[in-house]
């Protein structure tokens, strides 16, 4: 039952030798031997796992398997980001995002599913087969890190990295009961990551709970002097308002009234009782209306779509441009067309200028509140082949996170209910400033321990 373990439970029972790494990773792997081929969770699996763990037993991480979305590059092992185009890729070079893991320990025992190329959030884009939902597999996990959030769920790993353009790690994270941290854009490098939309790919941590989010975020954040749009703001120890109370904090609470929310907002009502309770001062707001950052998303990830898959062709990848799945020819086509004379400024430009009114806006209501929260997901995860009649299933399901995507802000989604007769989840999500991280944790920290919602606390 070894692979059931928080990260910060692992990395406590080795360092009082109660436990030894070996028998994580036989707990593990035999985990994943056992519900891979059904869920789809994990499409290349580490080899040289064996020999790096023995290598890393001593750092921080001390050699606990992580999944990797198959989106980062790690050298010598296949990386696909689920599209054929790249189905023999194994890259000569090493993302910074796994490069740190394994600097602090942390071994690759896969690389994860995702949407292919990242684009859609349900994993049913992947040209290599959709993954289930492990808490009921009548239904999708999420995506675009759905095989990541999936193999956390299903305890085939013990922590797991994604990536979040416009809510593809806390989306997900709801959907499967876990915890998903978007980090401030630029905290947490992008280099040696395939790019979708340049301007809001954030990578980060999906873990058991707050705690091990915390940690992980501790070993990827900092500058990078190979992405130049990371910061050289200092990087705290996130564990540090791990504990700490809340009272007195002020949390403004969005889009409760939005159509659509009737069946998920008793559950997230009681959720922000719960939040008073511990005494924050808990407070609905008014802010922008969420549905316009659908148009906004979609134009500007559309836009910058294009121009990230052009470099890939079978001079340097091995397969073509025609071995692009549908979904990547209809966002290439449109956000080549948006990008074109004489009708970039009627929908690209705008659409910039628009984002700048969410930017304002947030930061008005920051100038109020420590903290806002909102659902993480309109409702449940949604049942198997539900994305593939609808063109916008993403941006629909992704629409209560992609203001704070598109604005930059740090996000965290921690379980806030559970339907006994679906064994689905409900996640609520946190966000902070701009390099506030810390104030997020706190308060998902704060929740999740006075919860039962999250399954390896109450367990």
């Amino acid at each position: 039952m070894l692979h059931t373990l928080t990260l910060a439970q692992a990395l406590e029972k080795l360092k009082r030798k109660e436990i030894s790494l070996g028998d994580i990773w036989a707990d593990v792997q035999s985990s994943i031997d056992q519900q891979n081929t059904k869920l789809n969770a994990y499409l290349t699996l580490n080899t040289a796992a064996e020999n790096e763990r023995q290598a890393a037993a001593q750092l921080p991480l001390a050699g606990v398997p992580i999944a990797v979305k198959d989106n980062f590059a790690t050298k010598g092992l296949r990386t696909t980001a689920s599209s054929t185009v790249l189905d023999t890729f194994v890259p000569e070079f090493e993302s910074t995002v796994t490069a740190r893991l394994k600097a602090a320990g942390g071994v690759i025992v896969g690389k994860t599913n995702l949407d292919a190329w990242a684009h859609g959030s349900s994993t049913e884009t992947s040209q290599y087969g959709r993954t289930l939902n492990p808490r009921n597999t009548d239904y999708l996990p999420g995506g675009s890190s759905g095989g990541s959030a999936a193999a956390v769920a299903a305890n085939m790993c013990i922590a797991a990295i994604g990536s979040e353009t416009a809510g593809s790690i806390r989306q997900p994270s709801a959907w499967c009961g876990t915890v998903g941290l978007k980090p401030t854009y630029g905290r947490v490098s992008r280099f040696g990551a395939v790019a979708m939309a340049s301007s809001t790919d954030s990578p980060g941590p999906i873990a058991k709970t707050v705690e091990d989010a915390a940690i992980v975020l501790n070993h990827l954040a900092g500058h990078d002097d190979r992405d130049g749009t990371t910061s050289a703001q200092p990087v705290p120890d996130f564990t540090q308002t791990l504990g700490k109370e809340i009272k007195g904090l002020k949390v403004g609470v969005l889009y409760l009234d939005l159509p659509g929310l009737e069946a998920s907002r008793p559950h997230f009502e009681a959720a922000m009782k719960v939040l008073s309770d511990l005494g924050a001062e808990v407070e609905s707001v008014t802010a922008m209306d969420p549905r316009l950052a659908i148009s906004v998303y979609t134009i500007v990830q559309r836009g910058e779509v294009s121009s990230n898959l052009a470099r890939y062709d079978g001079i340097r990848y091995a397969n073509d441009r025609s071995f692009f799945g549908d979904e990547a020819k209809r966002r290439i086509m449109l956000g080549t067309y948006t990008l074109s004379k004489g009708y970039a400024d009627q929908y690209y430009n705008l659409a910039q200028k628009v984002r700048t009114l969410f930017m304002q806006d947030f930061e008005q209501l920051f100038a109020k509140y420590d903290v806002l929260v909102s659902l993480s997901s309109p409702g449940f995860a949604k049942k198997i082949g539900a994305s593939e009649d609808s063109a916008m299933f993403g941006e629909l399901e992704d629409m209560l996170l992609e203001p704070s995507s598109i604005t930059g802000l740090p996000g965290i989604n921690v379980p806030c209910y559970r339907d006994a007769k679906t064994n689905l989840f409900l996640g609520m999500n946190i966000m902070a400033p701009m390099w506030q991280e810390a104030k997020m944790i706190q308060v998902a920290d704060a929740f999740e321990r006075a919860t039962t919602w999250n399954t390896w606390r109450s367990a």
